[in-house]
């Protein structure tokens, strides 16, 4: 069966079968931090610009899985498209150098951001009027942080209305979330 344009890896199917799992540990060795493979050996299977598109697509492809944890079955039904000798190629690289990939995963994600929380304090005020309302009686929250960037403590300070807060609650939840799900 050839796989349609447009499905995943399809361009992969160009690749001699005994060339696909040193192409693969290639790439993952790429995602890890190390050198990715070379456009000149590889020139006789794809042009410049198909080879730019498997790149990304593979690179794509095994962050996505890993990232989103997905059974050996969920992984079948994406590579249903392939030939057999290039799904277990992907199948076995997959399960060699899955818990690598995840490491780099959680890295990229922890670089992100290397400022850290390193205490907070907190006060809530009631505002019982403005220049502009004689009557308010709005409640504000002033949030003190200590934030420790690059081994500098840095305060910052915000007033929140009750809304901004609820906003930053349920953001926070929702990183919560993500986080307890990458454990």
């Amino acid at each position: 069966m050839e796989p349609e344009e447009g499905t995943p890896l399809w361009r992969l199917q160009k690749l001699p079968a005994e060339r696909g799992l040193q192409l693969l540990h290639k790439i993952i060795d790429g995602i890890c931090g190390r050198t990715y493979p070379l456009y000149q050996d590889y020139d006789s299977v794809w042009d410049s610009t198909e080879w730019m598109h498997v790149l990304e697509d593979i690179t794509t492809f095994f962050k996505a899985v890993v990232g989103k944890n997905l059974s050996d079955e969920e992984i079948s039904q994406q590579l249903n498209q392939l030939n057999s000798s290039h799904q277990e190629a992907i199948m076995k690289c997959l399960k060699s150098r899955k818990d690598e990939i995840k490491k780099t995963l959680l890295a990229e994600i922890v670089d992100i951001s290397s400022a850290q929380l390193q205490d907070f304090d907190w006060q809530i005020k009631l505002a019982l009027s403005s220049d502009k309302i004689a009557s308010l009686q709005m409640p504000l929250l002033n949030l003190y942080l200590d934030v420790k960037e690059n081994g500098e403590v840095k305060p910052y300070s915000v007033e929140m209305s009750k809304e901004e807060l609820q906003k930053l609650i349920n953001s926070l939840e929702a990183a919560n979330k993500v986080v307890l799900q990458l454990k």
